[in-house]
């Protein structure tokens, strides 16, 4: 009894040591038909994911979906919530076999094989955050997360990548991503793909950051120039 049970943790800490070898960034290139050079990435957080596709020349934006992930044993059972290709997609469950190491995710079904970008670090903001208020006049402005309309953004050590959606009319309103940084409160993110708009790849834009009661105060200037101040929660 005791040896069955021993089996038994073991078996259920490796499928939880498993899962969290996933946690992180992660990349993959390949060619497209027309010769052009692609890069994939795909960030896991506690619970969620995104994968993108974009070129790796120009940054011009390609694709993008996500949801919310699980693993029973090796295999990956993904929800989707945003797909830019297949709206049809969304509020469905999707399982393929994986296989993890250090330094290589394998997505058999796909016969994709990503490399690891980071494990979750250094950056202070890994993490699925929702939009969850901003303050205006030094007044904060909340709102409920639990509705269909969601601003996300998912954050690994090194990259991130923010998605507007609504998982009940299936839109699809927007993203951006790239590489980010966290230093002496500052916040800086170096754009490598922006769906609205792509001649913003290629900036680098800088924010003070601070972390209050597990809330993520962003604050300094948009894209546009337009002053900001937003408040951010982890997603549960």
């Amino acid at each position: 009894m005791k040896k069955l049970i021993t089996i038994v943790v073991f078996t259920l800490l490796s499928f939880g040591a498993y899962a969290q070898n996933l946690i992180g960034a992660w990349e993959n290139y390949y060619t497209s038909e027309s010769g052009e050079k692609l890069k994939r990435v795909a960030i896991f957080s506690e619970g969620y994911n995104v994968v993108t596709t974009y070129n790796a020349d120009t940054g011009e934006f390609i694709h993008s979906k996500g949801g919310s992930w699980k693993l029973e044993g090796r295999i990956l059972i993904e929800t989707i919530e945003f797909d830019t290709k297949n709206s049809e997609s969304i509020g469905q469950e999707f399982s393929t076999t994986i296989t993890i190491s250090k330094t290589v995710f394998n997505h058999i079904n796909d016969e994709i094989q990503f490399n690891r970008i980071d494990n979750g670090e250094p950056g202070k903001l890994q993490g699925a955050w929702l939009m969850s208020g901003r303050v205006i006049n030094g007044k904060s402005q909340l709102r409920d997360t639990s509705g269909p309309r969601k601003t996300m953004k998912i954050m690994s050590g090194t990259r991130f990548q923010w998605i507007a959606y609504n998982t009940e009319t299936k839109k699809f309103m927007g993203t951006g991503g790239g590489t980010y940084t966290t230093k002496n409160g500052k916040y800086t993110e170096n754009i490598e793909f922006f769906s609205r708009d792509n001649s913003r790849v290629g900036a680098s834009l800088e924010f003070d950051y601070n972390l209050d009661n597990g809330d993520w105060h962003h604050s300094g200037f948009s894209s546009k120039g337009d002053p900001l101040h937003e408040v951010w929660r982890l997603r549960e």
